[in-house]
């Protein structure tokens, strides 16, 4: 059985993490169950026994359509962030008109990433000719390395979704030392949570329901930046496929 936090499973909020998925799992009737912390995520989501995790709204639109029930999407108080739905800040080493960025290096935390990947694609796409912009880009393998890319020069400009911004200012200040906000993308709904397709969702989201109202695991929603959770209707995530449409339509951006 795997259940996995892994979107925002950063050293810091570790334990505030495990405390958080312990409670959901107890209101689940799965006491004594543990979250998977394997970093390779991607290969705990294609599990057969998947149970409970959270995903990123890319793959959950792409890779994994059809291959997750949805649950819920969570609230986070975070800049960026309004109800179910969030953003990803666009940070520079300097402030200066979008289009004069043609020709910079971008730093990518991977390509199934909507927050990293497809934000950026959506904020310079209006600025690109012929799907050319970047005259590099660098693969960082996270949003915590895309910034300490930006940050060291080692790139000019990275993407970084809302909340991971929020636990950096929070947790991790020194990444942001001298990066400039110099866009948002569009809002889309936030990263969900998920089970096997097949499962009954009512009884997962009635434990969702008494985890987000039991006040014993307050702190760990503290810490974790939580402040409640929606069930979104049907196709709500449609949205991201919508805005990759209508950027391909008005000729796209290649970056990966």
């Amino acid at each position: 059985m795997t259940i996995s936090l892994p979107m925002y499973d950063w050293p810091e909020v570790r334990e505030a993490t495990d405390e958080w998925g312990g409670g959901i799992l107890r209101h689940m009737g799965k006491d004594g169950a543990r979250l998977d912390h394997d970093p390779d995520y991607f290969a705990g989501w294609r599990r057969g026994d998947l149970f409970f995790s959270q995903t990123c709204g890319y793959p959950f639109t792409h890779e994994f359509r059809g291959r997750f029930a949805y649950l819920a999407t969570p609230h986070y108080s975070a800049d960026g962030c309004e109800g179910a739905d969030y953003c990803s800040f666009v940070f520079a080493r300097e402030n200066r008109p979008l289009a004069e960025f043609r020709g910079s290096r971008a730093a990518v935390n991977n390509p199934d990433s909507m927050s990293g990947m497809l934000a950026l694609k959506l904020v310079f796409t209006p600025f690109a000719k012929d799907g050319d912009f970047f005259s590099s880009v660098l693969e960082s393998g996270g949003h915590v390395k895309s910034m300490i890319a930006v940050r060291d020069g080692k790139a000019d400009l990275c993407s970084i979704d809302s909340v991971c911004v929020a636990l950096a200012r929070r947790y991790r200040p020194d990444y942001l030392d001298g990066l400039i906000e110099i866009a948002r993308s569009p809002k889309v709904p936030g990263l969900p949570f998920v089970t096997a397709p097949g499962r009954d969702p009512a009884p997962l989201r009635l434990a969702l329901d008494k985890a987000f109202a039991d006040p014993v695991l307050a702190p760990a929603r503290e810490a974790l930046l939580l402040t409640g959770h929606s069930v979104l209707a049907d196709g709500a995530y449609d949205r991201i496929l919508t805005l990759e449409d209508q950027m391909e339509q008005a000729g796209g951006l290649r970056l990966l």
